[in-house]
């Protein structure tokens, strides 16, 4: 029989963890005068009482490690409890928000994709941008742990290439977990206040300076502003840049750069790859822009950058309305969102290295076809890649197009037209942030959807984040019979 009692027991911690987050915004609140500290007071009051009763219930299920049908329900529990929980204060704060809307904003946080909800953030409290801010980033750091623990253990979409790659597996998934959090959240947090200090020389304030820092190293994208980050336009869209995509780089060359493998990033063929793309990305714009608009060659390349790099790392950042750059470079930024960062990092989509394993298949079939007595076997980084890793691939790729398309018909069903539908579940699944069009384009917002809209957006940026298989297999009966 299932036991749910650890998966609950871990999900009580979780959310013990996020009530104590909900000081730092209530604090702010208290220092900003406004009268609004009661409301993360009372969120952190509901979040740590549910949280502790639903530990001390189950702490006697509690076991040495987690079974394979555990790990998966903790994986997505996570990214469902703990988003309910976190919009409380948008429930209860000057926000006013329903369920639905709360429920969406924060797990758009959590996911790190970066869609809103909200308008008038100009004048909204400091507390709710800070907790707007946090949920990027507890969600960031928590999608790396996931991402290098869980995933490749579980054997999704490809992840199985990156066990033990700088970890020895210790035999236990916890305790496996805490020794990588423990390196990983020395290097999150470092390059969160070495962004802050970056955009503190920019001009921003301390405050603007450090909920940017927040989602931008979280590859999350919430601003403080209607007008994103149009309102920081100079410098610091060079700076944002420069940290995006060092937040959208494998974390474990972090780990093994500290350990001293100085050479550990740029040996990395994703890290290569990934900055070429960007590379070839923005010069077809700089190009495009300083040709057929009236745009300066600084100004071309800086929101360019900015905003390639925005998109294909995730983030969703917009200094400019892009959707006035004509038809071609608007299509190519619905298709720069589909292609991603590297795995164990912040960003998200489909990732680089899956990108490099396809053609690496495909490059081996057209040999098998010019010599089909020959053998040939795919490689990644040098190394032959399995059969099954191969095949795990191949379903991702099949399964990212079907959701993208049942999504897309399911969001038309509810009366959106058919660039919102489209560019809605692309945004969604990939984690992105902003669509296309004038309503939840760069300029625009999610507000306006109807309810139904929002909820099959939700659970999409649910599947999206935690790399779709993930969420799926437990929908199947073989998954809890075994």
């Amino acid at each position: 029989m299932f036991d749910i009692r650890p998966v609950a027991y871990v999900l009580g911690l979780l959310l013990l963890a996020l009530g104590a987050c909900m000081i730092l915004p209530m604090l702010v609140d208290i220092v900003e005068g406004r009268g609004q500290w009661h409301v993360f007071l009372q969120s952190a009051l509901v979040t740590t009482l549910a949280g502790g009763l639903v530990s001390l219930a189950c702490a006697n299920g509690v076991k040495d490690g987690l079974t394979l049908q555990q790990t998966f329900l903790l994986t997505t529990g996570a990214w469902v409890v703990l988003p309910a929980f976190g919009g409380i204060p948008f429930m209860l704060g000057a926000t006013e928000a329903r369920f639905v809307d709360a429920f969406f904003e924060a797990i758009s946080g959590m996911t790190t994709t970066g869609s809103t909800v909200f308008v008038g953030l100009d004048s909204l409290p400091k507390g709710l941008l800070l907790w707007r801010g946090l949920l990027q980033w507890l969600g960031g750091v928590g999608i790396i742990v996931v991402a290098m623990v869980f995933l490749p253990e579980l054997r999704v979409g490809g992840m199985q290439i990156f066990r033990s790659e700088a970890f020895e597996t210790m035999g236990k998934i916890l305790p496996r977990a805490t020794q990588i959090a423990s390196s990983i959240s020395t290097i999150y947090v470092g390059l969160t206040l070495a962004c802050t200090v970056a955009y503190l020389l920019c001009g921003m304030n301390a405050f603007d300076a450090t909920v940017h820092a927040l989602t931008t190293i979280s590859t999350g994208g919430f601003a403080n502003y209607d007008a994103s980050f149009a309102a920081f336009a100079g410098p610091a869209e060079y700076v944002a840049s420069v940290f995006m995509v060092m937040a959208a780089l494998p974390f474990v060359r972090y780990v093994q750069m500290m350990g001293g493998n100085h050479r550990a990033i740029w040996r990395d063929s994703q890290v290569r790859a990934f900055l070429g793309t960007i590379l070839a990305l923005v010069l077809v714009a700089w190009v495009t822009l300083i040709s057929v608009f009236p745009h300066h060659p600084e100004q071309a390349v800086r929101e360019a950058l900015f905003n390639i790099t925005s998109i294909i790392s995730g983030t969703g950042y917009a200094s400019v309305d892009y959707m006035g750059w004509g038809s071609f470079l608007v299509t190519m930024f619905f298709f720069i969102g589909l292609i991603g960062g590297c795995a164990g990092s912040t960003a998200c989509s489909v990732k680089i290295f899956r990108y490099q394993l396809l053609f690496a298949s495909i490059r081996v079939q057209l040999k098998r076809i010019r010599a089909p007595h020959g053998v040939f076997t795919p490689r990644f980084e040098g190394r032959p890649v399995a059969e099954d890793v191969l095949a795990s691939v191949l379903a991702y790729f099949v399964f990212f197009v079907v959701t993208l398309g049942v999504a897309s018909v399911a969001l038309g069903l509810t009366g959106l037209d058919f660039i919102t539908s489209v560019s809605g579940a692309a945004t969604a699944l990939a984690n992105v942030g902003p669509g296309l069009g004038d309503q939840i384009g760069p300029a625009g917002n999610f507000a306006g959807l109807n309810d139904a809209a929002k909820w099959i957006l939700a659970f999409v940026m649910l599947v999206g984040r935690l790399e779709i298989m993930a969420v799926y297999v437990l929908f199947t009966v073989s998954f809890w019979r075994a």
